[in-house]
């Protein structure tokens, strides 16, 4: 049976969603989990999947294209189903809930009440009178309703579009909230310390002097007549207690009248700073964070330490320190992608072992040096080592294998990916036929291929076909690492840097200079004797550097 396809809500203030692209077409078989587009938010661009199977009969919007939360984007179902007639269902209800609320918002029953309201009035909107209604805004996923901390403006101010005309306590925070329009705040419509559900409305902006009584007539009388009956009913006694405890509250507290930010309120609590005492720097006065930062206590409170101070109980002064959190989010880059499906396929799908192996650098730094005496280019420990390996992967073909699924591949050529990084991740460029080349000639094609990579100019050619990778971190001070291997390869060389330790050389304690390498191998391919063996010639190659000229 055929099933719509929604644009997801993919982030907590997303309203809408671009379709960056396509990953499937019509005709195409969808399983669950496939990713069948690219969608831009206003956070990230992210790999919509589908959670349905079947297929794809049907894509509404083209690339480029903005989707509002929750519209119909594609069309899942049997092959050749009659997938139109439930297309347009889903439009009509799509339609259908958002005259609902509409009309939600703004009117209740269309039945009349004890008061004359004329139809004309009971059809007129906001856009009709040219205002604009505030509604409690939903602040956090499981917010159901708003409490009014404070009112920034009264009735008859001027309000900017960016202007936060009230701090509302919510479930989880007090948070501001933004006129987004300019013009006269002509309603307020609950008290401070008043609730409100969400999309209930709070205030109305719009020209000064609009009539918006007719407006106003739609709100629900019943609930307001039997909350008018209730205080009517209610006790004398009751009232005078409730205004008893808040002039009480008043008395206790002038910051009550103040104007400030929700942040600012916390940092003075914290502080211990009466906001009376503060001036606020913000448009008509208003307190913000940096008036609480900036402000220096005034000389009277020096005066009043000495009758803190006559008591005989010492007190520990714990400074206050306030902290920001802040953070940066970035889309995730091509290349990371890349990288990130590539490395998790290799390490959840390749059963991975791990063999170190400690290697005497003395003779291959000795060797270095004079190499370096009479060479056109500066040999590196890395090309020495991939000299090394190329040598040692003749003579164990089996770690300069391939796993193929049905078939493991015997490579007889050793192309050795030399893994390189750049700003955006990594990248592996391949040294081919690497047996063969000297040491100058890998020392200047590795040279080559860095500088290249850190310029962006590697082509794919340059990264496909190796049969076995290394990866060097020395140069950066690491001792030893494991590295994934980079399929299809069977194996991969973490290289650490060369560290002088004490070492025992014929009975005697002496400096030493020992470099750490580990093998990762696919247990599909590779054994571990396999791997040992390997790592066993390795090690007599570059502890004796000559046997690479044999």
């Amino acid at each position: 049976m055929a099933e719509v396809v929604r644009m997801p809500k993919m982030s907590d203030t997303m309203t809408e969603g671009v379709i960056a692209k396509w990953h499937k077409k019509v005709g195409d078989k969808i399983s669950s989990g496939d990713v069948i587009a690219e969608v831009e938010t206003d956070k990230a661009t992210m790999d919509f999947e589908s959670y349905q199977d079947g297929i794809l009969l049907y894509i509404g919007p083209k690339e480029g294209e903005a989707v509002p939360v929750d519209a119909v984007i594609a069309v899942l179902g049997e092959q050749g189903e009659d997938y139109k007639a439930l297309l347009e269902d889903s439009k009509k209800e799509d339609t259908g809930s958002d005259k609902k609320e509409e009309s939600e918002t703004f009117s209740d029953s269309k039945e009349s009440d004890s008061d004359d309201i004329s139809d004309s009035d009971s059809d007129v909107t906001a856009d009709d009178l040219g205002v604009t209604v505030i509604t409690m805004p939903l602040l956090s996923d499981t917010m159901t309703e708003g409490v009014i901390a404070e009112w920034n403006f009264k009735v008859g101010d001027e309000i900017k579009s960016d202007d936060a005309i009230a701090d509302v306590e919510t479930d989880k925070a007090t948070m501001e909230v933004t006129a987004y329009a300019d013009g006269t705040l002509l309603y307020i419509g609950l008290e401070k310390g008043e609730a409100a559900k969400v999309n209930d409305i709070i205030a109305i902006v719009g020209p000064k002097g609009t009539d918006i009584t007719p407006l106003l007539n739609k709100k629900n009388k019943p609930s307001s007549e039997a909350k008018a009956a209730e205080v009517k009913d209610a006790p004398k006694e009751d009232n005078s207690s409730v205004k008893a405890e808040s002039s009480e509250e008043r008395v206790d507290s002038d910051d009550s009248r103040v104007k400030a930010s929700p942040l600012a309120k916390k940092l003075a609590k914290e502080k211990g700073i009466k906001l009376s005492d503060v001036k606020g720097s913000a448009e008509g006065g208003r307190i913000v964070k940096k008036d609480i930062e900036d402000y220096k206590p005034a000389e009277k409170a020096a005066s009043a330490s000495p009758a803190v101070g006559a008591t005989s109980e010492k007190t520990i002064s714990i400074p206050q320190y306030i902290g920001e959190e802040r953070y940066t989010e970035k889309p995730v880059t091509q290349m990371r992608k890349t990288i990130a499906k590539r490395l998790s396929e290799s390490l959840f799908t390749a059963p991975h072992f791990y063999l170190t192996m400690k290697i005497d650098m003395d003779s291959a730094m000795s060797a270095r040096a004079k190499i370096n005496e009479i060479a056109p280019v500066k040999v590196s420990f890395n090309d020495l080592v991939v000299k090394a390996v190329a040598v040692a992967l003749k003579q164990h073909p089996n770690v300069n294998s391939s796993w193929l699924g049905d078939k493991i591949r015997y490579n007889e050529h050793v192309n050795i990916g030399v893994a390189i990084a750049v700003d955006e991740g990594l990248l592996v460029p391949v040294v081919r036929f690497a047996d063969g080349k000297s040491l100058s000639h890998i020392s200047a094609e590795v040279k080559d291929f860095a500088q290249r990579a850190k310029a962006k100019k590697l082509q794919p050619s340059d990264w496909e076909g190796s049969t076995f990778t290394i990866s060097n971190l020395g140069m950066f001070g690491i001792d030893e690492f494991t590295a994934i291997i980079n399929s299809p390869d069977a194996c991969i060389l973490a290289v650490g840097g060369i560290q002088q330790v004490p070492v025992v050389k014929n009975g005697t304690i002496v400096p030493g200079n020992i470099m750490k390498v580990t093998l990762s191998c696919d247990h599909r391919v590779v054994d571990g004797a396999t791997g040992a063996a390997f790592l066993q010639t390795l090690k007599n190659l570059l502890e004796e550097p000559v046997r690479l000229l044999v």
